[in-house]
């Protein structure tokens, strides 16, 4: 397939990134007015950068628009005389609903939104999936896309801004929960790096349990739990300074915070 993404800041740069380590593509555009995330990209066989949309687009089967929310209809007014009923258009701007984009340029293009995390950098993406009318038979593409740089999920549009905060706003959340474990174990001794290397390895391996097993949390903490011992000792420490309801409280907030944006 032909791909195209026009936007390449941190997620744009990330879906590069999967892509070209995947080799996913016959030929990918990078399009941006300032494309200096993707400079590195020019040598690559297939890839071209440009800071030229229009030619993006022009070149493109599937035209990614990974850009904030506050640019996307611009962007699509600009290009929308080269969009056709054969484009597979998927934007990545949270907040941005269907109808806004099916607004510029038209219902009777195939319009699938798409809301991936930066760890699709590395194949190891969540990433929801949800279309218009138009494109209902092109979510199969999409998934065939977006499956090699990690998992994908076909949702009802009604639930991506949820999945926005669960899965994207989610790895920062992730990042903050090993942050305070590193802090923790130097704090009982280990070398910084030690540290580091404690708590990720451990999230990884209790994600992979979940994952592999299929197990819900509670069953895998009940195996790790004894009477009077360590863990559930801690374990309650935590949940008494509001770790549980801290986390449901800043995803609500978090979600609360998207609507807002797409209001605007």
């Amino acid at each position: 397939m032909k791909i195209a993404i026009i936007g390449t800041g941190n997620l744009g740069s990330s879906i590069a990134k999967g892509l070209i380590n995947n080799k996913s593509f016959t030929s990918l555009y990078l399009a941006d007015k300032n494309a200096a995330n993707v400079e590195v990209y020019k040598t690559e066989d297939y890839v071209t950068v440009t800071n030229d949309n229009v030619l993006a687009v022009e070149n493109s089967d599937m035209v990614i628009f990974a850009l904030q929310p506050k640019h996307i209809n611009a962007v699509l007014e600009s290009v929308v005389s080269k969009i056709t009923e054969k484009h597979i258009i998927i934007s990545v701007a949270a907040g941005v609903e269907i109808p806004r984009i099916e607004g510029i340029i038209g219902k009777d293009k195939n319009i699938i939104r798409v809301m991936p995390n930066t760890a699709i950098s590395i194949g190891k993406s969540m990433t929801c999936i949800a279309a218009n009318e138009k494109a209902q038979d092109k979510v199969g593409l999409a998934q065939e896309v977006f499956n090699q740089l990690g998992t994908t999920l076909v949702i009802p549009e009604d639930l991506i801004q949820a999945a926005t905060v669960i899965c994207a706003s989610g790895i920062a959340f992730w990042m903050r929960l090993v942050r305070a474990t590193t802090q923790g174990a130097i704090q009982l001794g280990f070398e910084a790096h030690e540290a580091h290397q404690l708590a990720t390895q451990t999230c990884y391996g209790a994600a992979s349990l979940l994952l592999e097993s299929g197990r819900h949390p509670e069953q895998e903490i009940d195996r790790v739990t004894t009477p009077s011992g360590c863990t559930i000792e801690g374990l309650n420490a935590m949940e008494h300074q509001g770790l549980s309801s801290a986390l449901i409280q800043g995803i609500v907030a978090s979600f609360e915070k998207i609507n807002q944006i797409k209001k605007n």
